[in-house]
């Protein structure tokens, strides 16, 4: 029996079409079973009135993720959000989670900020993401 891996896909609602097209690669790859605890935009976290229990509302779906996913476009580098999903990733667990960063396809400009805070950069390519998170999950 294969191992399912809890996976947190930060990404920018601004860019959901680059998020579906990210879990398009997922679904895609063979032998890969994965659970989506990332935010959505058809389906926000409906409960949160203001941005610390947003927070920790995240850190929760984090908490339970083997790897957080990152797009690593230029607009991650603006993004609050994606800028505080790196933090509680890197230091709110005893054990950081891994970051994967994935240089979105065609891109000629990515985010400095997602790639220095990744553990691994891989192209959005379904079997180099796919190894990456097998190997850090």
């Amino acid at each position: 029996m294969s191992k399912t891996y809890n996976l947190f896909i930060s990404h920018s609602w601004n860019y959901s079409d680059n998020y579906d097209s990210l879990v398009s690669l997922l679904d895609n790859g063979s032998y890969f079973k994965y659970k989506n605890f990332s935010v959505p935009k058809n389906d926000p976290i409906h409960n949160a009135s203001n941005d610390k229990e947003l927070y920790d509302a995240i850190k929760r779906k984090v908490n339970s993720c083997h790897v957080v996913i990152i797009l690593a476009g230029v607009y991650s580098s603006y993004s609050k959000w994606i800028n505080k999903e790196i933090i509680i990733a890197n230091k709110e667990f005893l054990v950081p989670k891994p970051i994967i960063a994935i240089e979105p396809y065609a891109s000629e400009r990515t985010s400095k900020i997602v790639k220095d805070n990744a553990d691994r950069i891989v192209k959005w390519n379904s079997n180099s993401l796919i190894r990456a998170i097998r190997e850090l999950g």
